[in-house]
């Protein structure tokens, strides 16, 4: 077997985001899985938490400190809580040519004062974030900077899926003011350990809205599509627990800045998208979560016929309906962490990522 170019360690690999960037990474052509730490079961093989994973390795899960799991590593992945993970990264910045890629909240924003309000508290290293030591992990606004990066931020699972639902109308300069947002998740994005709102008996079947109109991920989405063109920015968000395991779909309700006709923004979600290998603009249907379910793959979609005018007289804005559906676990998890690692690492974006999932 022809040795693997690269070598990689996962900080944090007990959850479900874990489970996702193990399985990943242990088929992808280029990246050796070297170590997984985590404070959960160690000495336990990875197979056991993971059952997918039986077979496929004789890793166990290791107690390391932050800078014994980056060790000789070119990448580390940071699978961690936030305010942790900032703690972590910090330990690892600057060693060698270690690239880190963040899965937590901790370097997503450049304000501090935005970090403090939206996650209970200040951020342990403010001027990290003026800096912009991190760059914000969407490739398909901020591909060219990745691959420059050191380190990289990934992005939140509806964050990603409302950017990329939107970020048409934002580099368009049709995207100001107000957009209301109403977004549905599946249950694995709450993690392993039930909670009295997660635990099965009370998910199943039901349907309730948590954080509405104050969820961590608005300023991100403020940032991420105020630099791609969007102006004065409301995001109006009510993120809706639904009975499902994986999947994230959203609706979008945004009022544009200037007129464009159903046709035209449907030639615009199909140009933007055009030679972007994980985002789909289906030709016959709106977007769906079982069709990307399992995969790395986004689909956005706008409603078809011309925008509606807004019944909202106060500023007579035209509102067209988009969608939004990604796996809050690939695209919206570990499968974009890896995408930005190829980048960084020189590697062909898709790899490991190009699968088409199951149906249905």
């Amino acid at each position: 077997m022809t040795a693997k170019r690269f070598k990689a360690a996962i900080v944090g690999g007990s959850g479900y985001s874990g489970a996702e960037l193990i399985r990943r990474l242990l088929v992808h052509p280029e990246v050796e899985l070297v170590r997984v730490a985590s404070i959960d079961h160690v000495g336990e093989p990875l197979g056991a938490v993971h059952p997918n994973l039986e077979g496929w390795t004789d890793l166990t899960f290791e107690a390391l400190s932050p800078e014994d799991a980056a060790e000789g590593m070119d990448v580390v992945f940071l699978g961690l809580p936030h305010k942790v993970s900032a703690q972590k990264a910090h330990a690892i910045a600057g060693r060698g040519h270690t690239r880190i890629v963040d899965m937590s909240g901790d370097f997503r924003l450049r304000d501090p004062d935005a970090y403090a309000r939206y996650y209970g508290g200040p951020h342990p290293y403010p001027d990290e974030l003026r800096a912009g030591t991190f760059v914000y992990g969407l490739p398909e606004l901020y591909r060219d900077a990745i691959r420059r990066a050191r380190h990289v931020a990934s992005p939140g699972c509806f964050a990603t899926t409302i950017e990329l639902a939107l970020l048409p109308l934002a580099r368009a300069g049709l995207l100001r003011g107000p957009v209301e947002v109403v977004g549905i998740t599946g249950s694995s994005g709450s993690g392993v350990t039930p909670s009295a709102v997660t635990h099965h008996p009370v998910r199943a079947g039901n349907l309730r809205t948590y954080k509405p109109l104050e969820h961590q991920h608005v300023p991100e989405i403020v940032q991420a599509l105020e630099d791609a063109g969007a102006r004065d920015l409301d995001i109006r968000f009510v993120p809706v627990s639904a009975p499902l395991v994986r999947g994230i779909f959203v609706t979008c309700f945004a009022h544009l800045a200037g007129d464009a006709s159903g046709d035209s923004l449907q030639a615009l979600y199909r140009e933007t998208y055009a030679r972007e290998p994980f985002v789909r603009v289906p030709a016959a249907r709106l977007p769906e979560v079982v069709a990307v379910k399992g995969t790395n793959f986004a689909e956005v979609g706008v409603a078809p016929g011309d925008a509606r005018e807004s019944r909202e007289p106060r500023d007579g804005a035209r509102v067209v309906t988009c969608f939004g559906a990604v796996d809050n676990l690939v695209k919206g998890g570990a499968g974009q962490a890896i995408q930005s690692m190829n980048l960084m690492l020189g590697l062909d974006e898709r790899a490991a990522l190009w699968d088409p999932g199951g149906w249905p």
